[in-house]
C-alpha cells in the first residue's frame, strides 16, 4: 500500500503591483494551497485569482493568516493579546472563505504565517484563543500545525488537526525550525531526500547532523523559494520509486 502524504504552499503573497512566488507554475504540484489573507501578504485581487486557480487544478484551499505587518511580511514580533490574534484569524479566515465559496471550492484548513505561529508556539494562551476562534467559526475546519507544541495543544479540543514537516528550511536539533528573513533557493534533490525521509521514516536531519523525528501528514514547499519549481518537480519524480501517494488533508485528518 501506497504512502499517502499532503503536499502543501503558502500562496497568494503577491500584492498591489508587487509579485512574488511563482503561484501559477506551482499550483499543478500542489494538493494544498495555504493563502495568504491581506495582512502579511496578499490582497482581494490576489486572494480571488489564488483561489481560482486552486479550483481550476482541483487543489484543496485554506487560509495562511498573519500578523498585520505587510512591511515586515509578518515575520516581525508584535506585541498582541491572545483575543487580539483570535480576531485577525477570524478577521482572515472569514475574508478568505468569502472568496472560496464564489468560486464553489471547499474551504479546509487553516495554516497560521511566520511570526504569527511563532507566537503560538510559545504561547499556549495565543494558541488555545485562535483554535477556539476557529472552532467558534467551523467546527470542521483543519488546523495544520507547523509546531509539535501546537499540535499537543489541539489534541485537547475536537479540532482536527495535521502535524506538517519542512524539507526546504532547516531544522534545530529540538525540532525548532530556522526561519530566514529570505529564502534561499535549495537543492532539489536534497530537498527530494529529505521529503522522503520524512513521509518515509518520519525524520529529517537536523542541522548538526543528528535526526530529529517529524511525524508528519502533509510537506510544505515554499513558493516564493526562487526554485520552488524545481523542487517540487523533483519531488514527483521520486513519488513512484518510494511507493508513495498525494492526497488531500481532508483525507488524512
Amino acid at each position: 500500500m501506497a504512502t499517502k502524504i499532503d503536499v502543501n504552499c503558502d500562496m497568494g503573497e503577491s500584492f498591489g503591483h508587487y509579485t512574488l512566488g511563482s503561484d501559477e507554475s506551482v499550483m499543478p504540484y500542489i494538493t494544498s494551497a495555504n493563502i495568504a489573507a491581506g495582512y502579511h501578504a496578499g490582497d482581494p485581487h490576489v486572494m480571488n485569482e489564488t483561489v481560482r486557480l486552486a479550483a481550476d487544478h482541483d487543489v484543496s484551499v485554506g487560509v495562511h493568516p498573519g500578523l498585520p505587518d505587510k512591511m515586515g511580511f509578518g515575520r516581525r514580533t508584535m506585541d498582541a493579546s491572545p483575543e487580539e490574534v483570535r480576531d485577525y484569524v477570524t478577521y482572515q479566515l472569514g475574508a478568505l472563505r468569502a472568496f472560496a465559496n464564489q468560486h464553489d471550492v471547499p474551504f479546509q484548513h487553516v495554516k497560521p504565517h511566520g511570526a504569527m505561529y511563532s507566537m503560538l508556539s510559545e504561547s499556549e494562551d495565543h494558541a488555545r484563543a485562535v483554535i477556539e476562534g476557529i472552532l467558534d467559526v467551523d467546527e470542521d475546519l483543519i488546523y495544520l500545525a507547523t509546531d509539535m507544541h501546537i499540535y499537543e495543544v489541539t489534541e485537547e479540543y475536537p479540532i482536527r488537526a495535521v502535524f506538517e514537516g519542512y524539507v526546504d528550511i532547516d531544522y534545530r536539533p529540538d525540532r525548532s525550525l530556522i526561519v530566514e528573513q529570505h529564502n534561499e533557493g535549495r537543492d532539489p534533490d536534497l530537498v527530494a531526500d529529505r521529503f522522503v525521509d520524512i513521509v518515509t521514516e518520519g525524520r529529517v536531519e537536523a542541522v548538526n547532523g543528528e535526526y530529529v523525528d517529524v511525524p508528519a501528514d502533509s510537506i510544505c514547499i515554499h513558493g516564493d523559494n526562487p526554485n520552488a519549481v524545481e523542487v517540487l518537480a523533483e519531488i514527483h519524480e521520486r513519488l513512484d520509486d518510494e511507493n508513495i501517494e498525494l492526497a488531500s488533508l481532508d483525507e488524512l485528518a
